[in-house]
């Protein structure tokens, strides 16, 4: 491929990350990584060393004794190479690559809707303000109990299941019959779908007088614009200082990271360069004339911060545009390409590494884990190992003499420690079940609150009586919890049923807003921006 025919590169995490609760009907709720095709394969005659595989598969589909999907087979002879390639590399049959380019552009076809389900009872935990589904009507709270002609109330359903009810083409219609807690009848809403656009920005808001706040969920098609609108209007507010929260955040477009990273200088900067085996060093510039290029910066990072998140980390870093805060990032610094195949699978092929403009690689270690290799079902699953330990490599040092390295992800410049409350066994346990949200979601969903949004940010605190309601409610569930434990995950898990119950109450930047009281990141930030400007 010669240089300047590349189209749409982007980053792509291994990992997702899984929002909040559920789904988003019509868009799976969880953030994966990727791009749209920009370069498509097509059939161009076979090389010296291909003629092999080609013969193979001709020869299976002509001559093997029992009648086989084709389909299949190539599919996984492409998963068995791809495989072997590196651990970012992927393969996507159509309807895998077409979620991950509706997640990155931020715009699907279906009602915008989220919903938890609940004992077997799907309930409306979100609506997006303005889809069809809030135009149609519906409210959090109301339960789904027909979608369609199918039954979805008091059966076993999965989200595949509803996701294929509720999608469709835009303008079709879509009939669904709900309960409401303050009627008595079934009552039937007919919504039409439509394409729902999605904002690439969790939340923006003053988080104190003169500090904006910027959570960035993923680098899609439009954060570019998103962030630009949230600054302007977080100015118009007074904001001369910033917070972009970048935590978990696990990449996308390679083009907005640089994008995004112009908004904060006001200069032509090197941002990123890249370069490979078949890839000269090509070298990536901001715009001029950002739209925050002077205030105060502080990016809060974590181990799930991935890919473009961390070619902007790394810029602002380099260039000492910033105060990089958190823990070290997750340390992938491949670059890859999108191609295309005619019946709309796709492949994710890494091409080159990317480096921050003083020359570090942030990629972390890999290398294959054979031991993996047990049977034919798992045989490529979890292949490559991961380096996760930090090892200082090449030293550098930016323009104001501060010292980074290269040798997997970013490392901050103000540390903060893990919750080991976080990582304890029970918690995790408690979130991998969902106890929390089932605890909400059956306690708070009955009735509305008798208080305004603005009372239950400045002064809610969750009544002990709940707490010890919710441990109940976990014993009842067979769960085990120790007196000690009980005591050490109060303050965690109380933040954690303040947030999600003012996420159903008042919405998405109730949750955030609520999060953050607390957050230590974030309280490190604001105290860091406050010595600053006292300076």
């Amino acid at each position: 491929m010669q240089k300047g025919t590349k189209k749409n590169i982007f980053i792509a995490a291994t990992y997702a990350v899984v929002l909040l609760l559920g789904i988003l009907l019509g868009q799976n709720y969880v953030d994966e990584q990727g791009g749209k095709p920009g370069n498509s394969l097509m059939p161009i005659g076979l090389s010296n060393t291909s003629w092999k595989l080609q013969q193979l598969i001709d020869l299976i589909s002509s001559s093997y004794v029992d009648s086989l999907n084709m389909d299949s087979v190539q599919n996984g002879a492409i998963n068995h190479i791809i495989s072997h390639l590196d651990p970012y590399s992927s393969y996507l049959v159509p309807n895998e690559s077409q979620r991950q380019t509706e997640l990155l552009e931020g715009t699907f076809e279906g009602i915008g809707m989220e919903y938890f389900n609940l004992n077997d009872t799907l309930i409306i935990v979100s609506l997006i303000n303005g889809g069809p589904a809030d135009r149609a009507g519906f409210r959090v709270g109301d339960k789904l109990i027909k979608i369609g002609d199918k039954q979805v109330a008091g059966v076993q359903i999965s989200r595949e299941e509803v996701e294929t009810l509720i999608r469709g083409r835009s303008g079709t219609e879509l009939d669904v019959r709900i309960k409401r807690h303050d009627v008595n009848d079934i009552m039937a809403i007919k919504v039409v779908r439509d394409q729902v656009t999605v904002s690439s920005l969790d939340v923006v808001y003053m988080i104190k007088p003169t500090v904006g706040y910027v959570k960035v969920r993923r680098f899609g098609m439009s954060t570019g614009d998103d962030f630009k609108h949230a600054i302007v209007e977080l100015k118009k507010q007074g904001a001369s200082r910033l917070i972009l929260d970048l935590r978990d955040n696990g990449g996308g477009y390679f083009h907005m990271a640089i994008k995004l990273a112009s908004e904060f200088f006001n200069d032509r900067r090197l941002v990123v360069y890249t370069e490979g085996a078949h890839e000269q060093r090509q070298d990536y510039f901001s715009e001029e004339q950002g739209s925050f290029s002077d205030g105060e910066l502080a990016i809060l990072i974590n181990e799930n911060t991935a890919s473009a998140s961390e070619i902007l980390a790394g810029a602002i870093q380099d260039w000492d545009r910033g105060v990089i805060i958190g823990r070290r990032s997750y340390g992938k610094g491949i670059v890859q390409e999108q191609f295309g195949f005619s019946d709309g699978s796709t492949v994710n092929l890494s091409i080159a590494r990317y480096f921050t403009p003083l020359g570090r690689s942030i990629q972390k270690k890999y290398s294959p884990n054979w031991s993996n290799m047990v049977d034919y079902n798992t045989m490529y699953k979890g292949l490559w190992m991961l380096d996760t330990l930090y090892a200082h490599g090449k030293e550098f040092k930016t323009m104001a003499g501060r010292q980074v390295y290269s040798g997997g992800g970013i490392l901050p410049d103000i540390h903060i420690q893990q919750d080991a409350n976080s990582l304890s066994l029970f918690y995790q346990d408690l979130i991998r079940y969902s106890f929390i949200e089932q605890f909400v979601y059956s306690r708070f969903t009955q009735k509305l609150p008798a208080y305004s949004i603005e009372n239950f940010l400045q002064g809610y605190h969750l009544p002990d009586n709940e707490y010890d309601a919710f441990i109940e409610f976990v014993r009842s569930e067979d769960f085990i919890i120790s007196e000690r434990n009980k005591n050490d995950l109060k303050t965690l898990i109380e933040a954690d049923i303040e947030a999600l119950v003012g996420r159903y109450y008042f919405g998405r930047e109730a949750y955030f807003k609520v999060k953050n009281r607390n957050d230590s990141f974030v309280n490190t930030a604001i105290e860091f921006l406050e010595r600053e400007t006292n300076r």
